[in-house]
């Protein structure tokens, strides 16, 4: 059955992993972990500790496998980087120093 997962951290399909992920399980194409909090439905920036479980144990390494029994896959948590600021900045360091 086809999923519509994608990596948290280069936005690659995971359509050929099986669920549920297991903890020790790697996305394809970078090899980030995939068991970890900014993949998870109840990863919220926006809330204390950045979980909206609030029986879930703290977990302080958004970013690195967990031993989490709440964990769930959150489709859509991949997040393109905003490159607006940065091709902002460059262009205003090309015309200071004129390239």
């Amino acid at each position: 059955m086809p999923h519509d997962l994608a990596c948290w951290k280069c936005g690659a399909t995971l359509a050929a992993l099986s669920l549920p992920l297991r903890r020790l399980d790697e996305c394809p194409s970078c090899r980030a972990e995939l068991h970890v909090c900014r993949m998870c439905v109840d990863y919220d920036r926006r809330v204390a500790k950045h979980c909206r479980e609030p029986t879930a144990e703290e977990v302080r390494d958004k970013e690195r496998a967990n031993f989490c029994d709440h964990y769930a896959p959150r489709p859509g948590a991949y997040e393109a980087p905003d490159t607006r600021a940065i091709e902002q900045a460059r262009s205003e360091l090309e015309k200071l120093f004129g390239k």
